[in-house]
């Protein structure tokens, strides 16, 4: 049986949308380290069109980060479909890998947000707190179940209180958890 055609939001205003976002779970993936925490995007709008993308999580106290460009996948759409490009890898970018993001729910105050792709193998629900209320985190998965995503391949994201700021800890310069998650570790 077919899928049926995802529901994505309309009329986000993208500079509301700008700042902190943690990762409160996700699928896993192998762009993401398994034992990665305190795992955060950061957007800042470049110009009209591209939004500068940050992408941070922290390894053996070690913090790891990549950073990207996002565009609205068509500038005539009203809906919420965004293309992101990083390039990889990080210590050494060469290779462009194009990603979908796509809001599938975003709260009216910009809170909290659903996020996920059409193959449906990649979903985040972010927050822009470290945590997020556990009647919440329900109804996201709901509509996460409701989108046609198996949600038992979520996983929660680890974070400590209070979380880092700005860029602390020792870099991972080397790319290291990039390379170890190329090999699913």
């Amino acid at each position: 049986m077919a899928k049926k055609e995802m529901d994505v939001m309309k009329g986000v205003d993208l500079k509301r949308y700008m700042g902190r976002w943690y990762e409160i779970a996700s699928f896993p993936s192998r762009f993401q380290p398994k034992n990665g925490a305190n795992t955060r995007a950061t957007y800042t709008l470049r110009d009209e069109r591209t939004v500068n993308v940050l992408n941070e999580t922290w390894v053996d106290g070690k913090r790891g980060f990549i950073e990207g460009t996002a565009v609205k996948d068509n500038p005539d759409s009203d809906e919420a479909k965004l293309k992101v490009k990083f390039y990889v890898p990080p210590f050494l970018p060469i290779i462009p890998v194009v990603g979908d993001y796509w809001v599938l729910y975003l709260d009216h105050d910009y809170h909290h947000a659903l996020i996920g792709q059409p193959s449906r193998n990649y979903l985040w629900i972010l927050c822009r707190q470290n945590h997020l209320d556990e009647e919440i985190y329900n109804q996201l998965v709901e509509k996460a179940k409701e989108q046609g995503y198996d949600v038992s391949k979520l996983r929660r994201t680890t974070h400590t209180d209070p979380p880092p700021e700005g860029d602390e800890g020792p870099k991972d310069t080397k790319g290291v958890w990039w390379i170890k998650s190329i090999f699913g570790k």
